[in-house]
């Protein structure tokens, strides 16, 4: 299943290149580990300084550069606009050790800042968020399972699986009609124009493993 779903991602080019700019090893190694299983990144780049990370940023055009919690706000504020001129394309997200506010965070250049104690599940799709060009704050973030209902999570996970809307009918004991509204709704939500854009997204979203 994760080889079907890495290949869809690829045809339809949502494959990402990520950034992280902190100065310990341990933040990189963990980093490392949280975005091994996740399917929507195609590559992970590390940098230990801002020098590393602004020429790795002209090198490789990351669409996302994670900024860990080992940067003040300041160096932060420095940093950002040196990466966008880099990289223009690349967007920022703040992990963020202590609270920090939309306004203030936004003020220094980022597209999201969440905290740096969040499940690793949920800054992936933080991450991810801020990839596709939108922005996410924690005060305005919702876990991703939260998105859908449970009705409508049994019915993704059968569209996971590759069953038909007859088939997950037949499973679930629902009708027809009642899945294709179901699997319509989820679309909605997820903001996917199909089956396959959905499964990849339910996997960028920690929804599916």
């Amino acid at each position: 299943m994760c080889d079907r779903v890495r290949r869809m991602s690829r045809e339809i080019g949502m494959l990402m290149r990520v950034l992280l700019v902190d100065g310990r090893d341990v933040v990189h190694f963990g980093v490392r580990e949280l975005l091994r299983g996740e399917l929507w990144v195609e590559r992970l780049f590390s940098a230990l300084s801002p020098a590393q990370a602004i020429a790795l940023a002209r090198s490789y055009t990351p669409h996302v550069a994670l900024l860990g919690a080992s940067l003040s706000i300041q160096r932060v504020s420095d940093l950002c606009p040196r990466i966008a001129a880099a990289s223009p394309a690349t967007r920022m997200l703040l992990l963020a050790a202590e609270p920090i506010s939309a306004r203030r965070a936004q003020a220094a250049g980022v597209a999201g800042a969440v905290p740096s104690n969040w499940r690793g599940r949920d800054i992936a799709g933080a991450a991810r968020t801020v990839a596709l060009g939108m922005s996410v704050f924690a005060a305005e973030a919702e876990p991703a399972e939260r998105l859908l209902t449970s009705r409508e999570l049994e019915v993704l996970e059968l569209i996971g699986s590759g069953a038909t809307n007859n088939e997950i009918a037949h499973q679930l004991t629902l009708s027809p009609n009642t899945v294709k509204d179901h699997t319509s709704t989820l679309y909605r939500k997820m903001k996917a124009r199909g089956r396959a854009e959905a499964v990849v997204r339910a996997q960028q979203l920690g929804l599916l493993r």
